[in-house]
């Protein structure tokens, strides 16, 4: 996502008060040939190769959950308010125990505690089944039950993302961070196509028993990893846990190239990405359908993102994604306005297909960047940063716009994010220089 150049972030070690420690260059990774080819070389990593299989049908499984707890939210109250608040439920805690969460991933080992996340999401999902099948299940307990599942994924997702590089070699490292992005939105096609037929032939308790026997799969396949790769390190010196969270933040944040960069990809994720957790509503009330037609549209955002991710990953130099970012916001911004402006299938669906590209390309973007820069020892909290952002930004975004919703109607609060969006974007083009210039004269410093 951030740039012409390469972003440096492995150069600042975290600061201790009152030291002073010099900048460390980076290796940079060797160069993969475009296509296809270094796609198969990283799924020939044993170890990334089973890691990759467990996770495509565990995310298959947690997109049906995920259809299906919207839904549910739907029929037990009808309110838009209810979506974002539910999709806040789902995304929000991220952002309070994220910085933690990147810290346990610095301290721990990230294959346990990727295990024991795995283990716990799926006893979330069976008591979920339970209730539903049981039809004791009512909004109360599905916030509740949903906000559990956001503190788990809070934990699971920087030790899951810091734990590729174990999987993989260096050089085939960018090509296996775009494919966990294919595979995360191949799910995003596959589960709501599987979710929109299980809950009509068999009920919402059957994804919701699907999603749990996911993770199991998941775990057994977790099991037959033997991690080869980059080691994690374990200083046996170590500060405090928020001592570590302080040192993850400033790391990140005073990087004067990563900061504005940071901040667009915080609003974007606020205004433009809650449309997804939006789109039960607009199933029902804008297209007249049901959780078929939900599933059709959460389907074509996620064939868009998996078109996004297929042209990233025959990308084999990540230079360029600054320029690349910034053309994608200002395209999914356009894309959603053209979404909300309509009632048709025709224009909605290649709008959300559109839009979809756009977020893969550059969330992706942004997250290849900061595998292949950031330091090992500080990896798992700068990637909780990164997850902060892009699961805190719409929590917030959709509890705003869901209560919007009820006042305004679904389209508006969602027509104003995007200008909002534009705004952003064109704050950051106008400084586009100085940005890359920061860059530049950082990567110099040594």
């Amino acid at each position: 996502m951030m740039g012409a150049l390469e972003l440096p972030l492995g150069r600042f070690p975290p600061r201790r008060p009152g030291a002073r420690q010099p900048l460390r260059p980076i290796t940079p990774p060797t160069k993969s040939p475009a296509g296809f080819g270094g796609v198969v070389r990283a799924l020939r990593n044993p170890n990334y190769g089973i890691y990759t299989a467990g996770n495509a049908v565990s995310l298959i499984g947690t997109w049906m959950q995920r259809i299906a707890v919207g839904w549910l939210t739907w029929q037990l109250t009808g309110s838009g308010a209810w979506l974002g608040a539910m999709a806040f439920a789902d995304l929000f805690p991220t952002v309070l125990v994220g910085p933690f969460a990147g810290a346990v991933a610095d301290r721990w080992d990230r294959l346990r505690v990727t295990k024991v996340s795995q283990t716990l999401a799926m006893l979330q999902s069976i008591v979920l089944f339970i209730l539903t099948y049981l039809d004791l299940i009512d909004i109360a307990s599905l916030f509740a039950l949903t906000v559990a599942l956001g503190v788990i994924a809070g934990f699971n997702q920087p030790a899951r993302l810091a734990l590729i590089p174990s999987l993989v070699k260096r050089e085939d490292l960018s090509a296996a961070v775009a494919i966990n992005s294919i595979i995360f939105n191949s799910a995003r096609f596959v589960g709501p196509a599987v979710a929109g037929v299980m809950i009509v032939a068999g009920g919402i308790s059957a994804a919701f028993a699907a999603n749990a026997v996911s993770f199991a799969l998941f775990l057994v396949s977790l099991s037959f990893i033997r991690v080869t790769g980059e080691r994690q390190e374990f200083p046996a010196a170590r500060r405090s846990l928020l001592g570590d969270v302080g040192d993850g933040i400033r790391y990140t944040a005073s990087h004067p190239g990563i900061a504005p960069m940071m901040l667009l990809l915080i609003i974007v994720c606020m205004c433009v990405r809650p449309v997804v957790e939006l789109l039960p509503g607009f199933a029902a009330a804008v297209f007249a359908s049901g959780a078929d037609g939900l599933a059709v549209l959460t389907s074509t955002v996620g064939a868009g993102a998996v078109l996004g991710g297929l042209w990233l990953v025959r990308r084999s130099d990540p230079a360029g994604l600054t320029n690349i970012a910034l053309g994608n916001t200002l395209v999914l911004a356009l894309a959603l306005l053209a979404f909300v402006a309509t009632d048709r299938w025709w224009i909605a669906l290649p709008a959300l297909a559109v839009l979809g590209a756009c977020m893969v390309v550059t969330g992706v973007g942004t997250q290849t960047l900061l595998q292949l820069s950031v330091a090992t020892e500080m990896r798992g909290r700068v990637l909780s940063l990164y997850g902060v952002i892009f699961r805190g930004g719409p929590a917030i975004g959709a509890l705003v716009m869901g209560v919007a919703s009820e006042h305004l109607g679904l389209r508006l609060p969602l027509a104003i994010g995007a200008g909002l969006a534009m705004l952003a974007w064109l704050w950051t083009w106008l400084g586009r220089a100085r940005i890359t210039g920061a860059l530049e004269s950082q990567g110099n410093a040594d």
